[in-house]
């Protein structure tokens, strides 16, 4: 399998942006902000029960003929309803595949169904949800996408760090495998905007999850601020130093052991590609760094238009299953 991943790398064209879309910011915004498909009526809504009791997470599935399970996880303040969510479940759903979109613990319609927050260590809620499809599909092959947050996590899963049972293959876009780094470039220049925005989601997600929590963060704030004051005491860790270190998947990259693609852009605002290059990566990883795509944008350039190659390049990974 993995010289066939190395195939698909190989012979994608590479991501060569629109004059209006050249830059990582321009990447970032314009492929957050163009319309994408909406998935609403074409699946049914699947709970899956957490390790408390009482505790689930909510998930969509669309039956498939394929023998090939496809799960799909979102990034930081996102849902299944994210754009890139949407368009990668039509793409997986139309090749034939049966399909899980995930919504994280109190995240999208499955707010308050979870005592527990999500972050970027969570690799372990990814393992019950493939442990879940495979009780349903026994005898599939299983194939995890994860998005930013969610591909660190699956790269944490895939090499054994956090979760039990892994999926046959994974592919991770855009993951900030160095957590602190990327936080202090969120708190920085122009990425302000970003974390503002991530911020924002987060305060909403707070109120929505934990209305007796009292929400501390001032407009001001940074995400940095957040996993300070929420998300390391929330997910059991000593500090948010402890969660950034403990829940960074770069120093496990050696372990991977499942066949992974680790995609993404050397112009990402805020995952800096230099952790990419100087990483240790398993027999098992196949590294695919693109010059341009920002985060989890991706527009290249078609004619006088443009397609969203990331689309294009998860389709043809994906055809190989």
């Amino acid at each position: 399998m993995i010289e066939r991943l190395k195939q698909v790398r190989e012979s994608l064209p590479p991501c060569e942006p629109p004059l209006w879309a050249k830059t990582g910011h321009a990447q970032t915004i314009l492929g957050h902000l163009i319309p994408s498909v909406d998935l609403r009526g074409r699946g049914k809504p699947h709970l899956i029960d957490l390790e408390s009791a009482g505790e689930r997470i909510h998930t969509l599935h669309l039956e498939g003929t394929r023998p090939t399970v496809v799960y799909v996880f979102h990034g930081l303040g996102g849902s299944i309803d994210s754009g890139y969510m949407r368009r990668t479940a039509t793409i997986a759903s139309d090749a034939g595949f049966p399909v899980f979109l995930v919504n994280h613990r109190g995240c999208g319609d499955g707010a308050g169904l979870a005592r527990g927050t999500y972050h970027s260590g969570r690799g372990d809620d990814l393992s019950r949800v493939i442990a879940y499809g495979k009780k349903l599909y026994p005898g599939y092959r299983h194939v995890a996408i994860g998005f930013s947050l969610s591909a660190n996590a699956l790269l944490l899963l895939v090499s054994g760090a956090r979760g039990d049972v892994l999926p046959d293959a994974s592919i991770a876009v855009n993951a900030p495998i160095h957590l602190e780094d990327a936080s202090f470039r969120l708190a920085s220049g122009f990425n302000r905007i970003y974390d503002i925005r991530f911020a924002l989601d987060l305060g909403h997600y707070l109120k929505a999850n934990h209305p007796k929590v009292r929400n501390e963060m001032k407009p001001w704030d940074d995400l940095r601020r957040f996993d300070e004051l929420y998300t390391a005491p929330m997910g059991g860790f000593k500090s948010r130093e402890h969660y950034y270190e403990s829940c960074s998947a770069l120093p496990h990259l050696k372990n991977i052991r499942v066949p992974t693609v680790l995609l993404t852009a050397l112009d990402d605002p805020f995952v800096d590609g230099a952790f990419y290059r100087s990483a240790v990566v398993s027999d098992q990883t196949i590294l695919h760094l693109e010059e341009t795509g920002g985060h989890m944008g991706y527009l290249a350039r078609q004619g006088l238009g443009y397609y969203r190659w990331l689309d294009h390049a998860l389709e043809r990974y994906l055809s190989i299953f």
